[in-house]
């Protein structure tokens, strides 16, 4: 569990950073643009995606592009960010729920896939702002057919 923080302007400021971070990310997977996650995730980052640990942003980039770019309309869906309360300003730790709905494409495109759980983040201050140096996804749900997911093709 997060310890929580306390409405002071410079945590307001931080969460506003940072969610404006994580609506980038949810641009980038539903638009495919896989260039967007620079802005995302530092170069070096670890990420987990309930079994799917990839080292490095080119690897979250490819892992993204091999699940979304052979899918229909996607949606990522983020809300109830809780941002830790740190003594450290070059570094947070973020929880946000996320509901990702995933419908498929020509011959697939009467089947959906939702994942429903949260993102478990921890940032790091960059020169060019808050990037997720280390995700891990807590899956809560799935509803429907993982089959939705695939590379282009």
């Amino acid at each position: 569990m997060l310890k929580p923080a306390p409405s002071t302007i410079a945590q307001l400021l931080l969460e506003h950073a940072l969610a404006q971070v994580l609506t980038r990310y949810a641009t980038a997977c539903d638009t495919r643009n896989h260039a967007l996650l620079a802005d995302v995730f530092t170069a070096d980052c670890v990420t987990n995606y309930g079994g799917y640990t990839r080292n490095g942003l080119a690897a979250v980039q490819e892992m993204v592009s091999a699940h979304l770019d052979g899918c229909g309309p996607t949606q990522h869906l983020i809300g109830n960010l809780e941002v830790e309360a740190s003594n450290d300003p070059q570094s947070a730790r973020s929880k946000i729920h996320v509901r990702a709905i995933h419908k498929g494409l020509n011959e697939r495109s009467a089947l959906r896939y939702d994942a429903i759980g949260s993102y478990k983040d921890e940032w790091r201050l960059t020169p060019a702002g808050w990037r997720i140096h280390h995700r891990r996804f807590l899956m809560l749900l799935e509803i429907g057919d993982r089959m939705v997911l695939q590379p282009a093709g």
